[in-house]
Parts: structure tokens; sequence; C-alpha cells
């Protein structure tokens, strides 16, 4: 069972206690973790991860939203070749001083599922 990383406290959720299940199967966790790590940090996986953390200083808005939407795709896409994920698409859109990724996963069994991310940007 994987214990589902909410996007919005960067914690593990719980109820009554209890850790609250992946609702996407893993493809969740997946995602988050994908998106949040930056590129290269992680000791087990060099490749793992996104450049999402550099626009945090970037103050044009037009250019992150495309580098968001460009580095999250590079981000998830080992999830296609490893046959998790059948199709994808990721949107941005500027939503409250954060770019908020939209990220759609068609899974290999067929289930869509629709994930929102928010990225910081300075701008």
């Amino acid at each position: 069972m994987d214990a589902y990383i909410d996007p919005a406290t960067c914690d593990y959720r719980l109820s009554g206690g209890n850790f609250v299940r992946d609702p996407a199967d893993g493809l969740a966790n997946a995602v988050y973790l994908r998106l949040m790590t930056p590129l290269g940090s992680y000791w087990a996986d060099p490749l793992m991860g996104s450049r999402l953390h550099e626009l945090l200083r970037d103050k044009d808005v037009l250019r992150a939203s495309r580098l968001a939407q460009q580095y999250a795709e590079q981000a998830l896409k080992p999830l296609l070749t490893d046959g998790r994920v059948q199709s994808m698409t990721v949107s941005a859109a500027r939503q409250n001083g954060h770019l908020l990724l939209t990220v759609t996963l068609t899974s290999g069994t067929g289930k869509v599922t629709t994930f929102q991310h928010p990225v910081k940007i300075a701008g």
C-alpha cells in the first residue's frame, strides 16, 4: 500500500490516524515525487526529478508557464516509457501567484486521472 503524499501539505495524508491510500494506485505519488524532486538530486536515480525549482525566481509569466509545462513533461516521461501510463497531457495556468500545472494521465489499465500541482514563481 502506498501512503498518499498530499501535494498541498507535502506530507502524508491521514484519516482517523491512519494513512490514506494513494487514490491512483501509486501514480499520484510518482507524479508528485518526479515534479518536486530537483533533477539530479536523488541518489538512487540521478535522472529522476524536474527542473521546476529553477522557475522560483522567474518573473516572465508566459515564459515560466511554457517552461513549467516542458519541465513537467520531461520529468513525467519515464512513466510513459516504463508502461505505467499510456498517455499524458500537461497544461499550465497562472493562479494566485503560482503556476498551476494540470497533469492528466491515462494509466496502463485505461483509468484517466488528473493531478494538479502548484509551482511557485516570482512574477
